[in-house]
């Protein structure tokens, strides 16, 4: 692992209603996007790609009701893909795996634009994530 650059992200916590939902969402999309497991714990899981890591706990100390991407808060993580091929294997494969589903699936894959080659995708708690090809 190399250094770490100064201002770079270290890690990304979530604190999700369902760790079990989370892992079986979020663990397959991680691991074809190059992440690793990392630590593992009663409430919690985490992933690492280079110096960074994203942890998914259900915390006992959580309080409020679900996770909606649309409140004050997190919106969605956003994650670099090799390219449009690479864009288009992920989608098809976590979305036959289910838990995921599509979102403005009627401007796919250009969603954010015409100049974006994304898919944009939410889990079963409403967690949304950003597949972009990299130009």
């Amino acid at each position: 692992m190399t250094r770490p650059v100064h201002g770079s992200l270290h890690h990304v916590e979530l604190w999700v209603p369902s760790l079990e939902r989370a892992v079986a969402s979020f663990g397959p999309l991680l691991r074809a996007l190059g992440w690793t497991p990392y630590q593992e714990w009663e409430h919690g899981r985490s992933w690492r790609l280079g110096t960074a890591y994203l942890v998914f706990e259900q915390s006992p100390a959580m309080t409020g009701g679900s996770y909606d991407r649309h409140r004050p808060g997190l919106n969605h993580l956003a994650f670099h893909v090799e390219d449009a091929a690479a864009v288009d294997r992920l989608t098809a494969g976590v979305l036959s795996n289910g838990g995921w589903t599509l979102l403005f699936p009627d401007r796919h894959p250009y969603a954010g634009g015409p100049g974006t080659y994304a898919a944009y995708l939410a889990d079963a708690d409403g967690f949304e994530v950003e597949l972009v090809a990299i130009s």
